[in-house]
């Protein structure tokens, strides 16, 4: 699907010819089309969807709260603040990407340190450190677009921010995927022991677990999803608070069901949505845009029908 029009024949005969070593059987502005221009885009937007709702199981389940998204630890205006500093210095989307993810992981250790004060460490002093943390950051993000150019950098920080897949390639996906996989395997291999998350110290401690070290483990996997997310497409938001709700409607509170589950519908609805960004109108909707449109009336359905149950 896209502006370009692909027969769905057409499309299993260009993947057939690279497995057959076949290029020259295709036309070359189809295999152009969809190899170099729609593939990369598919595998992101899978990538990303899935990463964003796995990392929004894990922090909800950090701190037992179903509200609680992917930016609520700054990790987000980290991110975006590191992108949109290499914009405005005209760097190339390699060294955005590296600038975004550094940032990123740098939001989410400040607001740890932050939230540490006394030795406190508690969930509710997360969450104000990251609010905190995320206002700073956006205010910088708020300075760097002051600054920059109006005619050529402002417009290209506006629309990266917005978030969208259209510069998707093999390079920045093999450089910004590694982490996302990494990550997600962890909260994987450790699903089964997130359901005592919910559990108070005394309570873990009897079932011989450290729950410090479980919570910050899945912190820091769900900063660095979300660092990478950002560096490789923008700010993408909902995902990461929609799915995981929707999971747990179809599949119950078992956390060692609902991250295979977010897995696989987060891939779908962002795909879903990136489709419908690149073909609805003549130019190119972000899609932070669309996921936002969507994304509202669903939550806000999804809230009505489960009640008090929250």
């Amino acid at each position: 699907m896209g502006r370009f029009s692909l027969s769905l024949f057409d499309g299993i005969k260009i993947l057939y010819s690279i497995i057959t070593n076949g290029k020259e059987s295709v036309a070359a502005n189809e295999y152009s089309v969809l190899i170099n221009m729609r593939l990369p885009r598919i595998i992101l937007a899978m990538i990303c969807g899935g990463g964003l709702a796995v990392a929004g199981v894990g922090l909800q389940a950090v701190f037992s709260n179903p509200l609680v998204s992917p930016d609520t630890l700054g990790v987000a205006s980290g991110a975006s603040f590191g992108a949109a500093l290499a914009l405005l210095f005209r760097s190339n989307m390699i060294t955005v990407q590296f600038s975004a993810l550094c940032f990123g992981l740098l939001a989410c250790f400040l607001t740890y340190i932050l939230a540490d004060i006394r030795g406190a460490k508690k969930t509710i002093m997360l969450i104000l450190s990251g609010l905190v943390i995320s206002s700073l950051f956006q205010a910088m993000v708020s300075l760097v677009k002051y600054v920059a150019d109006t005619e050529e950098i402002l417009p290209s920080i506006t629309y990266w921010l917005m978030g969208s897949l259209y510069t998707s390639n093999y390079k920045s996906i093999i450089l910004g995927t590694p982490s996302i996989l990494i990550a997600v395997s962890i909260l994987l291999l450790i699903r089964w022991k997130m359901n005592v998350l919910s559990l108070t110290e005394d309570e873990t401690k009897s079932l011989g677990m450290n729950i410090r070290y479980m919570r910050m483990t899945v912190i820091i996997c769900s900063a660095m999803i979300t660092s990478s997310v950002v560096s490789m497409c923008g700010q993408i938001g909902w995902v990461g608070l929609l799915i995981p709700h929707i999971c747990r409607m179809l599949f119950g509170s078992d956390t060692s069901k609902v991250i295979p589950a977010s897995i696989s519908i987060g891939a779908t609805f962002l795909l879903l949505v990136d489709t419908l960004s690149r073909s609805v109108a003549v130019t190119e909707i972000p899609v932070s845009i669309l996921t936002a449109v969507i994304g509202a009336p669903l939550f806000l359905s999804l809230l009505r029908r489960a009640g008090n149950s929250l």
